[in-house]
């Protein structure tokens, strides 16, 4: 049994490892800028693989492409704009688009919303509910898809507990990445990215020690403050995502809501999810005995994301 759990442990540990990886390389950003008037060259860019056939644009009924060289006539770049194979191996697709009398627009793609509605010049005429619904998307399928957020909320569960505590936890974790998530959004507050994906990976490494130890630590006694103070630098990585993503002008604050939105509702869904997972498995004898692997497992992959992004800092 001992070897069972040992190889399922180290599966795990690969599948984690993997998983934040893949999360990193699933974004795909593709820029269309005119030449001509009506006529456009197109190119994948950053991406950190060959996008081959796993996305295909399709381009509004008045354009034809020849090669990367986009043809849209008098009409211009208008009507809907889609990629199909978003939500496969790129989770997402940001289109940016530059118009030859110096105005630009960035949209962004998703398996739930894999189109966009160009107006054939830089203004965005998105509604409300538009943006909102867009950005909520972005908002979940970020939290859903980020290993190392996932794993920081696991660690609190692990420390709190299904509790009255665990709703003033995860209301200080609430407030503190919605503070800094709109201060770095709104350019009133800014970090480089290694420093903070290190310090995420080193959040999840105290959580999981804390809630392996049994000592009345002050973290067993002020979760709510260590949720806190670790929610205001997982802020600032959701706003790194929301700013590859990008913030339509007109609809700012929409858009800001909408994604800080979206990663409460995942949050909320996986802590549901992980309550479902408990209560059906508490009557198994060996339950209870899972919970020191677990975090375990989940310290040592923390910790190896920390000593990858240190090294990242200090090679750079």
């Amino acid at each position: 049994m001992r070897r069972v759990l040992r190889g399922l442990l180290l599966a795990w540990l690969a599948l984690v490892a993997g998983a934040a990886a893949a999360h990193e390389m699933s974004i795909a950003e593709m820029e269309l800028r005119e030449t001509a008037p009506g006529e456009f060259l197109w190119q994948w860019t950053a991406t950190a693989r060959p996008v081959g056939t796993d996305l295909v644009p399709r381009w509004p009924a008045p354009c034809t492409a020849d090669g990367n060289l986009l043809r849209c006539g008098d009409a211009g770049l208008k009507g809907r704009l889609a990629v199909d194979g978003v939500g496969k191996r790129y989770s997402a697709v940001i289109v940016k688009m530059f118009w030859r009398d110096g105005g630009s627009r960035v949209a962004t793609l998703t398996a739930a919303q894999p189109e966009v509605q160009l107006f054939g010049s830089a203004e965005d005429r998105r509604g409300f509910a538009e943006i909102a619904r867009a950005y909520v998307g972005l908002g979940v399928q970020h939290i859903l898809t980020g290993t190392d957020h996932l794993m920081f909320v696991a660690g609190l569960l692990f420390l709190v507990g299904f509790n009255r505590r665990l709703v003033w936890t995860v209301t200080a974790f609430t407030v503190a990445h919605s503070l800094t998530l709109a201060l770095s959004a709104l350019g009133w507050l800014s970090l480089r990215p290694p420093p903070v994906e290190a310090t995420i990976a080193l959040s999840i490494v105290l959580v999981a020690a804390e809630a392996l130890r049994r000592e009345d630590t002050l973290s067993r006694r002020w979760p709510a403050l260590v949720a806190f103070g670790f929610g205001l630098v997982h802020g600032l990585g959701f706003a790194g995502a929301l700013r590859q993503f990008g913030l339509p002008e007109n609809h700012l604050l929409t858009a800001l809501v909408g994604f800080n939105v979206g990663v409460e509702i995942g949050q909320l869904l996986v802590i549901a999810a992980a309550w479902a997972v408990c209560r059906a498995l508490a009557p198994w004898p060996g339950f209870a005995r899972t919970r020191g692997p677990a975090l375990y497992a989940m310290g040592s992959v923390a910790a190896w994301w920390a000593c990858a992004r240190i090294v990242k800092i200090v090679a750079a």
